[in-house]
């Protein structure tokens, strides 16, 4: 019965990990294409010179 708690807790945490991954990993990528936009928005106005 032991065995089997452990297993469960293990297979828990293991599974919040994974999405905690998944999460970061997409809360990434949502910052690179805010990043990318504000460049563009940047480039357009001539604000920045790229020389």
């Amino acid at each position: 019965m032991k065995r089997i708690a452990i297993l469960m807790m293990v297979s828990m945490f293991s599974i919040g990990m994974l999405t905690a991954c998944n999460t970061v990993a997409g809360a990434g990528k949502d910052v690179q294409k805010v990043g990318e936009k504000v460049e563009d928005a940047a480039d357009d106005t001539g604000a920045t010179d790229p020389r």
